[in-house]
């Protein structure tokens, strides 16, 4: 019973995830998106999406990692990725949160989680790729199908967006087509900017 019970304890600490809310909003824009949003979405875009990955994955293991990777921000909180003064402990803060969250799950489960995150965070193996490639294009489509969302309440310019999504097209060059052709796109509609930023953020 003390397994269920600690496997039980971990599965009630995680609804906090549902209190963390996210920089970019969903996609009607009537709200900041939080993060079981951002990881349910993931999870059905790497089942819809997996064809497009330049090497095979194993699609279960994503899907954990897309689902696991932002637990951390429940003690750490979300870090905006275009401000690089938030990103400066940023994984001193999430190396932390990772000893405690999955500390509290039996030793073998926690064992296994925390090394799929430890994955995705290295960023080496095709899985952790992939995941990446997701996590970095769900909110770019919610940016674009929100009039620029938090590119223009943040003033984030081409650069910028482009330098950030760099590991979708290393992922995937279907995808990494799809991402720039939006980027002229929004330059197109005055979405995104192409000049410097102004606030010093990057």
């Amino acid at each position: 019973m003390e397994r269920l019970k600690q496997q039980l304890d971990f599965v009630m600490e995680i609804d906090k995830l549902k209190h963390i809310y996210r920089q970019n909003l969903v996609a009607d824009g009537s709200r900041r998106e939080n993060d079981v949003e951002h990881s349910w979405h993931l999870a059905v875009m790497a089942v819809l999406l997996q064809e497009y990955s330049a090497e095979p994955v194993d699609l279960l293991k994503v899907i954990k990692m897309v689902l696991l990777h932002d637990l951390v921000e429940i003690d750490a909180g979300d870090t905006f990725c275009y401000d690089p003064e938030a990103g400066l402990d940023k994984e001193e803060r999430e190396l932390k949160a990772a000893e405690r969250l999955y500390g509290l799950l039996p030793p073998d489960q926690g064992g296994e989680l925390r090394a799929l995150w430890d994955e995705f965070e290295a960023g080496k193996s095709p899985e952790a790729k992939f995941a990446i490639c997701l996590d970095r294009l769900q909110p770019f489509l919610n940016n674009y199908h929100t009039e620029g969302g938090t590119w223009r309440r943040h003033n984030v310019v081409s650069s910028q967006v482009r330098k950030r999504m760099a590991p979708v097209g290393e992922c995937s060059p279907e995808l990494g087509e799809l991402v720039e052709s939006l980027i002229e796109d929004a330059i197109a509609q005055g979405l995104l900017g192409t000049g410097p930023r102004s606030n010093g953020t990057n």
